[in-house]
């Protein structure tokens, strides 16, 4: 494999079963070179067969690949990756993704011809999903991207993994993703330190689609983003006064989501984006109910050894 200028594909998951198989195609039909590409693999023990699906489909592929296993959480899995890393970039796909077919060669265009740049981030694509309630996530989590990076109002915007390219020095240089960090913040932590190493963090044009969408639930929905505040009490013990709480607080989640259709009519004209400001007080109230959950028992995840 030439390293010149090469990427890495970093692929997480755990039971992805139902969109693992379409992740894999949009990756083997990328129109950059197989040659300048290698995969790692790092499933959290899947207990589908998510394993079985992408085994079947990259032997028959000249995509060269490795596949890792992990019981530690996402700062984890997503360091095996670094580790295993070759060449200059690191693209994070989930495995409920689909990629343009130009995904992989506009983001390493970009961050070659930007060597300032530390991380970059792909468009969610503003499609339609299967149910209103995955094309509402997909349309706010799109909106949510609308900013410039590179501004200090941005400085605590999170770009987060899927859909990002990572330059491989930035990574190393501020030391790599938190191990210890085994639920959601290992991204958000990670471009805190790349951001004051004085790398820029912004987005291309490189389209993509999250197609997991297209069979959420609103219980699924409420999981999500409890989990996702739960999770956030513990990182705001590394990271402090990174969160102001009253642009969390529920009832403001209503303005933002006003915000967000307004945003989102003028490029979609599509109404139902003006159901945003329920589905935004929805999962922040969630959101709230597990960071308070999390400050109550006191969450503090441990890696383990071996």
């Amino acid at each position: 494999m030439n390293r010149a200028n090469a990427v890495t594909v970093g692929l997480v998951v755990k039971n992805n079963e139902n969109t693992i198989r379409d992740t894999i195609m949009s990756l083997l039909h990328q129109d950059f070179p197989h040659e300048r590409m290698n995969l790692v693999v790092v499933d959290g023990n899947s207990s589908d067969s998510t394993l079985n699906i992408i085994q079947n489909e990259l032997s028959k592929s000249d995509l060269p690949f490795k596949i890792l296993s992990e019981s530690f959480g996402l700062g984890f899995a997503r360091q095996l990756v670094v580790n295993d890393a070759l060449g200059d970039f690191i693209i994070w796909v989930d495995g409920d993704m689909l990629l343009s077919k130009d995904f992989v060669s506009k983001q390493v265009n970009f961050m070659e011809k930007n060597p300032k740049v530390g991380i970059a981030k792909g468009t969610l694509a503003l499609k339609s999903m299967g149910n209103t309630l995955g094309t509402l996530e997909t349309f706010s989590r799109a909106a949510g991207k609308m900013v410039d990076y590179r501004s200090k109002k941005a400085s605590s915007r999170v770009l987060g993994t899927s859909g990002c390219i990572y330059r491989t020095s930035a990574i190393l240089q501020v030391g790599g993703f938190a191990k210890d960090l085994r639920g959601y913040g290992e991204d958000w932590d990670l471009e805190i330190r790349v951001r004051a190493a004085g790398w820029l963090l912004t987005t291309t044009d490189a389209k993509f689609l999250d197609y997991e969408r297209q069979g959420l639930s609103w219980k699924a929905l409420w999981s999500r983003y409890w989990r996702r505040g739960y999770d956030t009490h513990y990182f705001l013990h590394k990271n402090s006064g990174l969160i102001k709480h009253y642009k969390m607080f529920p009832p403001a989640a209503v303005l933002s989501g006003l915000l967000s259709a307004h945003k989102l009519f003028k490029i979609t004209k599509k109404k139902i984006v003006f159901l945003l400001p329920f589905q935004y007080l929805f999962k922040m109230t969630a959101w709230y109910i597990g960071f308070f959950n999390g400050h109550i028992y006191s969450y503090e995840p441990k890696l383990q050894s071996g």
